[in-house]
């Protein structure tokens, strides 16, 4: 979260900078078969990335083959009609290219970042695994070894990860933010190569991906390099997801880990409105500048209080993300010091929302906290990657790239009562999921290391 609106707000600085610090406003075509690229102009050093998102993640997924998106994001590595094993990232990495992947509830990605003259090549990489996949059984059960072990390590093994996991599973019933993005270990114990391919046919087709191009390039050149390379693929019919809400809660929800750690944990989840109109969720806006008023900036409201002040927490936190195709959570969390338990810190937690609705803020301390965010993330706005990613993330949640600009503006608009009402309105019982970790002996924590194979 605080990520995502620094990079928003240092925009809001960026915009008084002279026109020679700017990047270019980014250029969209879109290619016959119905394949978006969008291209982010950046001329300050010699290099482009090269992304290509997928509208499809764990949240597409259903029961039984939990997981299978995250799988095919390794299979991806594996070898197309043209290309052997691994010879995707030697040929990236011969290029004096980085390359890697990733895989969300809402969207698959893969991307290259390399010299600009080297685009090119990458892009009919890129293409040909799009179109030329192959599914070599004995590929798929080494590949999804490696995929089981990478989810011992990152979650069975990790006790926060963990507690998410849990937390998402109590609080989405119904929806399929319920599933882990890594999938359910009895899923990937029974998946097959013909899941991973089907899922690769149903799902990746140009008219279900968008190519973001970020850095030292000339728009209309990528335009014509995306026709040669990826034009020439045929659409598909994709399937057309169903609307799957979750149900009304009632009441809070709780679930506990037990688990080998240093110390207990506790994170509170408020079900709040995601960002989907940005002209008219200015209830989204202000919980956005919430979130960063609660843990914005070093001396935030939460670690003022309650680590430096009162002494009641070692690390406390805040976290909202508006921007996704599902559902979103408002989260707090913390870590009690000795002498204060997970229940005491979650009352704790609360109240410092539950004072905010009923004193407001200042005007001064709205000015403050957005300058302060922009003072310490501005940096981050000057990455290509990192432009390439903001694009692509808006694009996956349904929102244009083109609204950029106009959700810093709305942020800039947000007012004290704003901030007030929605601490207000969203933070009962009746919104909250509890998840809490009861630490056990580190004795009992089975030594483990990164699976071979990782990729990120």
């Amino acid at each position: 979260m605080k990520f995502r609106i620094a990079v928003l707000l240092s925009a809001w600085l960026m915009s008084s900078l002279p026109a020679a610090a700017h990047a270019e406003l980014a250029r969209e075509f879109m290619l016959k078969n119905g394949m978006k690229v969008i291209v982010k102009e950046d001329h300050r050093a010699p290099t482009a990335v090269q992304m290509v998102w997928y509208k499809t993640g764990a949240m597409d997924e259903t029961n039984g083959t939990t997981g299978v998106a995250h799988a095919l994001e390794h299979m991806m590595f594996k070898g197309t009609k043209a290309l052997g094993p691994g010879e995707f990232s030697k040929r990236v990495a011969a290029l004096g290219g980085r390359e890697n992947a990733f895989t969300s509830k809402d969207y698959t990605a893969y991307f290259q970042q390399v010299e600009k003259s080297k685009l090119e090549k990458v892009m009919a990489l890129e293409a040909d695994r799009m179109a030329n996949l192959v599914f070599d059984k004995d590929e798929f059960s080494r590949e999804i070894r490696v995929v089981m072990e990478e989810r011992r390590w990152r979650t069975e093994d990790q006790p926060i990860p963990s507690v998410y996991e849990a937390l998402n599973a109590a609080a989405f019933e119904a929806h399929p933010y319920h599933h882990p993005v890594a999938g359910w270990m009895s899923d990937l114990q029974s998946m097959t190569v013909k899941d991973a391919k089907s899922w690769y046919e149903r799902w990746y087709a140009p008219n279900n991906a968008v190519m973001v191009v970020a850095g030292d390039v000339d728009p209309k050149r990528v335009y014509a390099l995306a026709e040669k390379y990826y034009g020439k693929i045929p659409r598909k019919d994709v399937p057309v997801t169903k609307p799957q809400d979750e149900p009304e809660q009632h009441g809070i929800r709780r679930v506990t880990v037990k688990a080998p750690a240093e110390n207990p944990y506790v994170v509170l989840a408020f079900k709040v409105p995601r960002l989907k109109d940005v002209e008219k969720d200015n209830e989204s806006h202000a919980l956005d500048v919430l979130s960063a008023i609660l843990d914005g900036y070093d001396n935030a409201r939460l670690n003022a209080k309650l680590v430096r002040t009162d002494k009641v927490a070692n690390s406390v936190g805040a976290g909202y993300s508006n921007i996704g195709r599902g559902p979103v959570l408002f989260l707090l969390d913390g870590t009690p010091t000795n002498g204060t338990s997970t229940e005491q810190l979650e009352k704790l937690l609360r109240a410092e929302v539950e004072r905010i609705a009923k004193e407001g803020v200042s005007e001064d301390e709205l000015k403050r906290v957005k300058a302060q965010l922009i003072a310490g993330q501005i940096y981050k706005r000057d990455s290509i990657f990192g432009q390439a990613m903001e694009i692509g993330t808006m694009e996956m949640a349904g929102i244009s790239h083109t609204k950029i600009d106009r959700i810093i503006e709305k942020l800039k608009e947000v007012t004290a009562e704003q901030v007030q009402a929605v601490a207000r309105k969203y933070f009962g019982d009746d919104a909250l999921t509890v998840a809490t970790l009861i630490p056990l002996p580190l004795s009992e924590k089975k030594p483990s290391a990164p699976p071979k194979g990782l990729r990120h």
